[in-house]
């Protein structure tokens, strides 16, 4: 599937926003309380201090090697599409009436979220949520051939090192009242395409841009992001706990489909150099870029940096970061705030905007524009505290068709418009 232009069925976008825009969520008073004892967030996170370009991560571009890649496509059959993931979605979210209370909690209290939907607790069991992304990053227009989706990515729950496999949910969004979605096995070709591993990272950051799928991992290995082609899906033929090539095909660890990677980018200094955390889509600058936060401590002070990295528009490099000669991606922008705790970044239209984690575990996080003498944030409860998000939210993702913002936070996947985000920081 090619990548189509720019500005392509705008007005269709424009009606599917009027549309949600009416249809704000009738969210119980539990999902909207917030206690006065908690405390107010006490240093603000101030201006974004510019840093020197060569502060943020090199990453070098590293391909895995197409006869690779037509191996294993020759092995496991031909590769199917987004669609075919959809079409044989086998599990449903719940709407945010059916969720229980305390999943409830765990949206944000100001600005208060328009749409939510719970997962299966079953069915996520030992699985911690992560990143977001949408087919609203893939193509301008919001939709991924004939339809709208969400991707969520999540990471088993296995040690304390927070690694392990690591899988993404293909949400079908075309029937807002009803999204269904099927698992799909993020993987890594090994042994020249005659197998593949699972992709063993906590799934932090996620993007996906005209046809790649870009994840943030940390397992270990000196890389800082993988790379997916959508077009590569493949189907498992064994419904097994393994993970790779096994007696009678393949199998994915329960899941349908698997993903593999088609490449990498490798942080310069290796497994020890400061990674991306999180990383988004900014759609508002010219080439479309990539911004990405590293991790601090919730209870910690020291700052986090942020960074931005222009995408190719080179036509035969879709979805891929812009290199220079030496294959390496190098930031356009570096910044540092004091935002300790930093969760998801977005950035648009010149504005930053940054999730921070709650350093209680029964506490709730801040959303951040850090701009202005002190920075801003949304204020809420009787004591006007800032702690007003979710407690965890890893990544942002904005759909520009929609002017929604989609995260999650435990069980609960949600959106809100960009308009009220910005309504409730001033």
């Amino acid at each position: 599937m090619k990548h189509r232009g720019r500005h392509r069925r705008r007005k269709r976008g424009q009606a599917l926003r009027a549309f949600l825009a009416g249809t704000a969520l009738a969210l119980t008073a539990a999902a909207t309380m917030i206690s006065v004892s908690q405390a107010t967030v006490g240093d603000a996170p101030g201006k974004l201090k510019s840093l020197a370009g060569t502060d943020a991560p090199r990453l070098t571009e590293h391909q895995v090697p197409q006869r690779a890649l037509d191996r294993l496509a020759s092995s496991m059959g031909r590769p199917v599409g987004v669609g075919a993931v959809l079409a044989g979605a086998d599990h449903t979210l719940r709407d945010a009436s059916d969720c229980t209370t305390d999943e409830r909690e765990a949206l944000p209290v100001e600005p208060a979220a328009t749409r939510a939907y719970c997962w299966d607790a079953a069915d996520t069991r030992s699985w911690r949520p992560g990143a977001v992304t949408t087919s609203g990053d893939a193509d301008d227009d919001g939709i991924w051939g004939q339809n709208r989706v969400i991707l969520s990515g999540w990471t088993q729950d296995t040690d304390a090192t927070g690694r392990g496999l690591a899988r993404v949910a293909f949400v079908d969004a075309n029937n807002p009242g009803r999204l269904g979605y099927g698992w799909v096995l993020l993987v890594v070709p090994v042994d020249g395409g005659r197998d593949y591993r699972g992709l063993d990272s906590q799934l932090s950051g996620m993007v996906w841009y005209q046809d790649k799928l870009l994840v943030t991992t940390d397992d270990g290995d000196g890389d800082a992001l993988y790379v997916y082609d959508m077009n590569r899906v493949q189907r498992a033929t064994v419904d097994s706990d393994a993970v790779g090539r096994v007696r009678g095909g393949w199998s994915a660890h329960g899941a349908r489909y698997v993903l593999p990677a088609v490449g990498s980018y490798r942080l310069a200094g290796g497994g020890a150099a400061v990674r991306p955390a999180s990383i988004a889509l900014d759609r508002s600058t010219a080439p479309d870029s990539l911004v990405a936060s590293e991790r601090t401590p919730e209870d910690g002070d020291r700052a986090a940096r942020l960074w931005r990295y222009a995408l190719s528009s080179d036509p035969d490099r879709g979805g891929l970061l812009a290199t220079d000669a030496t294959g390496q991606a190098r930031a356009v922008e570096a910044y540092e705030t004091k935002a300790a705790g930093s969760g998801g970044v977005l950035s648009y239209d010149s504005e930053w905007y940054v999730s921070r984690t709650a350093a209680d575990p029964d506490g709730r996080g801040t959303l951040w524009r850090p701009d202005g003498d002190g920075g801003r944030a949304a204020e809420c409860g009787t004591d006007e505290t800032k702690r007003c998000w979710s407690a965890r939210t890893e990544s942002l993702s904005y759909w520009e068709a929609t002017g929604e913002v989609w995260s999650q936070s435990g069980q609960v996947l949600f959106a809100l418009p960009m308009a009220s985000i910005d309504r409730s920081l001033g």
